[in-house]
């Protein structure tokens, strides 16, 4: 993974290096193939509101109307109940590195660690990581974290499970990776075989709609599932992954984009399903 950090005005902006895998495409790098930097601080210039206009190929972030993340607002959702094959897991240990990205922390699983499956077609599990504060929110509410679990099909198109938590008991998931995460740095760690199954986000309730990368180079197409339970973190937990991302990401979550009209739908299922 090539990444560096460049500074700008005394704060960080993230610098894309050229890159040409499947993986630069879902949203673990965004790929350019000039050296391009963005930043989550207005100040710098670089900020989301002119992530468009920084590359031709990130056009989509000030252009595209279907973007991510969005409010979940109660009066723009279709409620669907008894819908049977939404969201199927189907997650298995493998092994799995965690790295810096400067920006925020990736844990990446390099074998076969499962699939989720969305109305019958099954897209792989790729790997997870988390925004501070939330991306998304629920009526106007942002809440204190949110994590994005990647996965990706046959055809390359990505789906984007993503779990919004408010500070209260630990996350089990983080608590298996604090002492990983405390010494992270830019070169890929190996966590051995871990299991993906340690990511709980069991609920009977999920938002589902079309949108985007919630970072250059905001590709639409994007399948995203929206868990409405609300999970808990420690405040350490969240303080931790602050102090391990470069000066200036300590707050990397892109504000909510226009929903253009988009339809979102609020999926009621029975809780033995998942």
């Amino acid at each position: 993974m090539d990444l560096s950090v460049a500074g700008a005005g005394g704060a960080a902006c993230f610098t894309v290096l050229a890159a040409a895998s499947g993986r630069e495409l879902i949203g673990f790098e965004p790929a350019t193939n000039d050296t391009t930097s963005f930043s989550y601080i207005e100040a710098t210039g670089r900020g989301s509101s002119k992530w468009g206009q920084l590359d031709p190929k990130w056009k989509a972030c000030g252009d595209g109307k279907s973007q991510s993340p969005i409010d979940l607002l109660d009066q723009n959702v279709k409620v669907l109940y008894g819908q049977e094959d939404q969201l199927r897991r189907d997650y298995k240990p493998a092994n799995a590195t965690i790295i810096s990205r400067g920006r925020d922390i990736l844990v990446s699983w390099k074998g076969d660690a499962g699939k989720i499956s969305i109305n019958g077609t099954d897209y792989n599990l790729q790997g997870s990581h988390w925004h501070v504060p939330s991306e998304h929110t629920f009526n106007f509410k942002k809440y204190d974290m949110e994590l994005h679990i990647v996965h990706v099909n046959s055809l390359g198109e990505t789906a984007v499970v993503g779990v919004l938590y408010k500070y209260g008991k630990p996350d089990p998931f983080l608590s298996k990776l604090f002492p990983y995460i405390k010494s992270v740095t830019k070169q890929e760690k190996s966590l051995g075989i871990f299991s993906p199954n340690n990511m709980v986000f069991g609920s009977r309730k999920l938002y589902r709609y079309i949108g985007s990368l919630s970072v250059p180079p905001c590709s639409e197409g994007v399948i995203w599932t929206v868990v409405k339970k609300v999970k808990t973190v420690s405040r350490e937990q969240v303080q931790l992954l602050r102090d391990v991302v470069d000066y200036g990401y300590q707050a990397n979550a892109r504000p909510v984009q226009p929903l253009n009209g988009r339809a979102v739908k609020l999926f009621i299922r029975p809780s033995k399903n998942l």
